[in-house]
């Protein structure tokens, strides 16, 4: 039996989401395993492919979106999250992972901040593709759509400019079709230059099944949903890179 490349998702206190990732991972063919960061190390990544940092509310938020995160991140693992990824690790942030992402320069600079409207957002978004560099968007159309549930979601960069010049060079691998918490240029997701680590606002093991749309009738009698072709997009990239795939050897 062919053995599954591992998973690693760093949990922190508030993070919520990190067994519906879990989940969805496993189901597309990884072997994952939650960490809490009070005890990870940096041997925590030996033998690893892909390192989530899933949703929810880390330390409460209580300071600024992923701030008290960075930090510990910073003071547990040091560099090694950038040494994972220049020896071609996968990295996904996913809402407050995103946000921890960005915070850890791991990503474009760019800030998550609150959403024009002020409040928290739970709602479904229709989203567009931009470029095919991203290992996790080959399975998924040009359009698609997934949950969001953020009060700090709205993308925003030094200047307009800056945002423009994501957008065309490709670093904005997802854009809201409707710019639904006033992100500049609608970004939702961003990459970096290897496409390897990707952060995203939107919730992908939120929509694993198609019985998880709020449309019972959506895609007819398909089995998955869009978030299913999202992890499988990177497990593929994964396994057909027999390096890396042969990590956990």
């Amino acid at each position: 039996m062919e053995e599954r490349p591992n998973a690693l998702l760093l949990k922190f206190p508030g993070t919520n989401c990190d067994g519906e990732t879990a989940r969805a991972l496993e189901t597309v063919g990884f072997a994952p395993r939650v960490v809490p960061i009070s005890t990870a190390t940096p041997d925590d990544l030996d033998g690893v492919s892909l390192v989530v940092l899933s949703g929810g509310f880390s330390y409460g938020d209580y300071v600024m979106a992923g701030r008290l995160a960075q930090l510990v991140t910073r003071q547990k693992l040091g560099d090694a999250l950038r040494r994972f990824r220049d020896r071609g690790g996968y990295l996904l942030g996913i809402c407050n992972g995103f946000q921890i992402l960005t915070k850890l320069d791991l990503l474009p600079h760019t800030s998550l901040v609150d959403t024009i409207s002020g409040r928290f957002q739970c709602t479904w978004v229709k989203l567009a593709k931009h470029g095919d560099r991203s290992p996790y968007l080959k399975l998924l159309p040009e359009e698609f759509e997934l949950p969001i549930a953020n009060a700090e979601g709205r993308l925003v960069t030094e200047t307009s400019e800056q945002a423009k010049a994501l957008v065309e060079q490709e670093f904005a691998a997802l854009t809201y079709v409707d710019n639904v918490n006033g992100s500049f240029e609608a970004i939702a997701a961003l990459q970096d230059e290897t496409g390897r680590v990707l952060g995203l606002m939107p919730h992908p093991e939120r929509f694993l099944y198609r019985r998880h749309h709020y449309d019972p009738d959506w895609n007819g009698d398909a089995e998955w949903g869009w978030g299913y072709y999202f992890f499988r997009s990177v497990y593929e990239a994964i396994v057909n890179e027999p390096a890396l795939a042969g990590a956990e050897a």
